[in-house]
């Protein structure tokens, strides 16, 4: 997590932020896929990387950290590469789980995707990709580890200077936690039969964004 003035005025300021969602909460099963590309594992519910043990915090306690930081900077907006479509999605399962989703969204303006900027701004320029990795290798000349949080908004702050999109993007492109369901839905929507309906038993992400946490030991959160 990082921050900075919007223009290196005294504007509204930027926090850029990643969530290495699948570390978390080491309180649920994690895919080997996941696995692999952090090297984040859980094992009897604790929590290791590359490993070694990690320290870890209860969810509620890492929120109301995360939240008296952003209160002290007087409404930010969160920035991040790719986080409408994830990040933003565990982040407002775990606030409306929490409790903290009312105070959070007091504290902050917005969020905006870098991903959809990268793509406004870059849009004639014949990018093969507009993954992060690939827009810093491409743009800036430099290699970083990807999956490591605080390396990705490092790398994602200079990439957003050097794209340098203009404040009337930036605020087409800002959304809200609210608009995260909608966009959950019309994805799960776009893939559903022909006609629209769903198959029996299936449910609209959004929905299982509402319901509890199920722990490795079986209980629920």
């Amino acid at each position: 997590m990082e921050t900075s003035e919007a223009d290196g005025s005294s504007q509204q300021p930027n926090v850029f932020f990643d969530l290495e969602t699948t570390g978390l909460v080491p309180r649920c099963r994690m895919e080997p896929g996941a696995a692999r590309v952090t090297g984040l594992r859980v094992r009897r519910r604790r929590l290791s990387l590359h490993g070694r043990p990690g320290p870890t915090s209860p969810l509620r306690e890492v929120l109301l950290s995360f939240l008296a930081f952003l209160q002290r900077l007087h409404r930010p907006l969160l920035a991040g590469h790719n986080i409408r479509r994830f990040d933003c999605r565990p982040l407002t399962r775990a606030l409306d789980e929490t409790g903290l989703r009312a105070q959070f969204d007091a504290s902050v303006a917005g969020y905006v995707d870098t991903l959809q900027l990268a793509r406004e701004v870059l849009r004639d320029c014949g990018m093969r990709s507009f993954k992060q990795e690939y827009l810093v290798k491409e743009l800036m000349g430099m290699d970083y580890n990807a999956h490591d949080a605080f390396e990705d908004v490092l790398s994602l702050q200079k990439l957003y200077y050097v794209l340098q999109p203009k404040p009337e993007m930036v605020a087409h492109y800002t959304f809200s936690l609210s608009d995260v369901k909608k966009v959950a839905a019309a994805d799960e929507l776009s893939r559903a039969p022909k006609g629209g309906r769903l198959l029996p038993g299936q449910r609209l992400l959004w929905q299982h964004l509402e319901q509890p946490v199920k722990n490795i030991d079986g209980s629920t959160a």
